[in-house]
């Protein structure tokens, strides 16, 4: 049950206010006394809720009552009352820690709407402790998420980790952190403490790739004046990791497949062969099979690569684990900033459930890299997100084209049947579940559940 403090020395508005709490089912306590508010908070358990007037005696006492209350629990949320309003005032009481600031005489609807909502960001608080541990927990903890897709990538990096495979394919498309899973694999097997040697494989100038990879001995060109050992020997013992595979020249996609059959390189003018015991993992955003049917990859290679592939879902089809990243993603900038901000609101989170983040995790950290720099207070609020977020065209697929013909329309059929798909549309990527789906709508479960019934349960009645 909903704990709410009311601190108010005038008895009449106490009653008021707790009349209207009770009545939504809330545990209701109210103090006329800023002192015995304050042994209260400190005696616990922790409300939910304090809603606390700001003059309480001589002078500013009700921002001693929010500085205990913030002190007991950092996620009491504390809305401050008063009927002396000044922009002084008001964000003396917003640093302190208030959430919302409310100025009599209340508006009883208004006060409600607000305790609704402070109470959807302390829900929100809570969940980020409880992904911080789900974090601390997890056996991989570069690969963050909780979602089915995200579960099947690291079943199979323990299982290609413990069985050991020649080479390893790892496929998505950019930004979906196909590095952080080849890390895993390497992490997680024999080979943990060898060398992890990572290449852009479209980094390198097309003329440096063999001497890059496989290294040279003196005079071999000009300016070759001692032996160089290649990337390649480098890994020796350990892992190779070739990032974008498919931007490999076709001469050297030939060395390359040398050394998946035959486990030797050749540096460039030498005469001899060198042995090396090193695992392949390929990484690649590219069609290979498409490359292989225009020409501009091997066969033979993408065959001896593709011994087992891991392919990295987009961040759209995992959107359940966008709290997860972000969580992570604002602890970590905080590191690096030196700030304590606590998160997002409500309000940011539903937008970032909207974007088609056509750039993935990577995109998102982008995203709350700039929402801790600009954000004022503790929370990261939509006005500290892009301004073109939510807004990518064709996100929202199918939508009705608004076209009214001569004998005209019945627009809350076609209203009624466009929410209705969209509503649909939601349950099933979240498996039904419906509190997760009214986030993805950005509505309140209230309100979502509240349509569902009309569009749903009601319509099937007789």
């Amino acid at each position: 049950m909903t704990r709410i403090l009311i601190v108010d020395d005038e008895p009449n508005s106490c009653s008021v206010l707790g009349i209207r709490f009770k009545r939504k089912g809330f545990e209701v306590e109210t103090l006329t006394d800023w002192k015995a508010a304050i042994l209260r908070i400190d005696k616990g358990p922790s409300p939910d809720i304090v809603l606390t007037d700001l003059k309480l005696e001589t002078g500013d006492e009700g921002l001693k009552v929010l500085s205990a209350a913030k002190q007991a629990d950092p996620e009491t949320q504390v809305i401050v009352m008063t009927a002396f309003a000044s922009t002084e005032t008001a964000v003396t009481a917003m640093r302190t820690g208030a959430y919302h600031y409310l100025t009599k005489p209340l508006n009883l609807d208004e006060v409600e709407v607000v305790v609704d909502r402070a109470l959807e960001r302390r829900s929100l608080a809570q969940d980020n402790v409880s992904l911080r541990k789900q974090l601390s927990a997890t056996r991989h903890p570069d690969i963050l998420g909780k979602s089915l897709a995200v579960q099947r990538v690291l079943e199979l990096v323990q299982k290609v980790a413990a069985h050991q495979p020649r080479s390893v394919l790892i496929t998505g498309q950019s930004g979906t952190g196909k590095e952080l899973v080849a890390r895993a694999v390497h992490n997680a097997g024999t080979r943990a403490k060898k060398p992890f040697v990572p290449i852009n494989c479209g980094a390198i100038p097309e003329n440096l790739v063999e001497s890059e990879l496989f290294g040279a001995v003196r005079g071999a060109y000009t300016g070759a004046t001692t032996d160089r050992i290649g990337l390649c020997e480098e890994a020796d013992g350990g892992t190779l990791f070739l990032d974008e595979i498919g931007e490999l020249p076709l001469q050297a996609q030939v060395k390359f497949l040398r050394l998946l059959q035959e486990r030797r390189i050749r540096r460039v003018g030498d005469r001899k062969d060198r042995e090396i015991d090193v695992r392949i993992i390929a990484a690649t955003n590219r069609n290979l099979k498409e490359q292989v049917r225009e020409g501009h990859f091997r066969d033979d290679l993408f065959f001896r690569l593709n011994v087992v592939e891991i392919n990295v879902p987009p961040l759209s089809a995992r959107r359940e684990d966008i709290p997860m990243l972000v969580d992570h993603f604002v602890d970590r900038f905080n590191t690096e900033s030196g700030r304590s901000v606590r998160g997002l609101t409500q309000s940011a989170l539903h937008l970032l459930n909207t974007h088609p983040f056509e750039g993935n995790v990577r995109e998102l950290e982008n995203i709350i890299e700039r929402g801790v720099t600009l954000c004022d207070g503790d929370w990261i609020d939509v006005a500290d997100l892009p301004p073109d977020l939510g807004k990518a065209d064709g996100f929202i697929t199918g939508a009705p084209t608004a076209l009214v013909g001569e004998d005209g329309i019945d627009l809350e059929a076609v209203l009624e049947t466009y929410e209705r798909q969209l509503m649909s549309s939601a349950m099933d990527q979240v498996d039904q579940v419906k509190t997760k789906a009214a986030d993805l709508l950005g509505l309140s479960f209230r309100s979502f559940r509240y349509r569902y019934k009309k569009l749903f349960e009601d319509s099937t009645e007789p």
